[in-house]
């Protein structure tokens, strides 16, 4: 069973009616020590980014991903502003295109193994968004590899308007729909990142 591991820590704060997200480390991805200047291919290889940008076509944050060498493990650091405040789903697309304002040339969730939402590969913690439309999150994959985000059609980063459930509907509830099942109910697309 492939595992995801997050780090966030969420200081909340009295009286200014938000909670902050944030992550240990610095904000600058460093390459695996011991390598040198003659690995700048393998490098470039472990390192991948995504520019978020809005439907109107402003840039509201950065996702920035780092692959491991010895394990193969992805770990994501995400920035964004500008956003409503809330839980936001958030994941991986099959197809780096992000054509405004629907997103929706990004395809569903990268899912080669054909499996319900929330054991996509591409499905990731969702965003908490601050009252200040800001948000820092930290998070560490094993479902995929940068060269799974490279493939042919590449693959893209998505902020969803509303909070994800995971497709987590108690059995009292009733039956999943195919909508919970495919995306938790995240909502409309309203940031995307071709990532590079």
């Amino acid at each position: 069973m492939p595992r995801i591991r997050t780090t966030v820590v969420v200081l909340a704060a009295l009286g200014l009616g938000g909670a902050t997200v944030a992550f240990g480390g610095s904000e600058r991805l460093e390459p695996t020590a011991g390598h040198g200047h003659g690995d700048h291919q393998g490098r470039q290889g472990r390192h991948a980014s995504a520019a978020l940008v809005n439907a109107a076509g402003d840039r509201v944050g950065r996702v920035r991903m780092h692959e491991g060498r010895r394990d193969g493990v992805v770990h994501l650091r995400v920035r964004v502003r500008d956003l409503p405040p809330g839980f936001h789903g958030f994941h991986v697309h099959t197809t780096g295109r992000c054509d405004a304002p629907g997103f929706t040339t990004a395809g569903g969730h990268l899912n080669p193994a054909g499996t319900s939402h929330a054991a996509h590969a591409g499905d990731l913690p969702s965003l908490l968004v601050n009252d200040d439309g800001r948000a820092r999150l930290a998070a560490t994959t094993d479902r995929f590899s940068l060269g799974d985000l490279r493939d042919a059609d590449g693959s893209a980063v998505m902020v969803h308007s509303g909070p994800d459930n995971f497709a987590n509907i108690p059995a009292r509830y009733g039956t999943p729909d195919q909508e919970t099942l495919d995306t938790g109910d995240s909502g409309s697309r309203i940031a995307c990142g071709v990532v590079r």
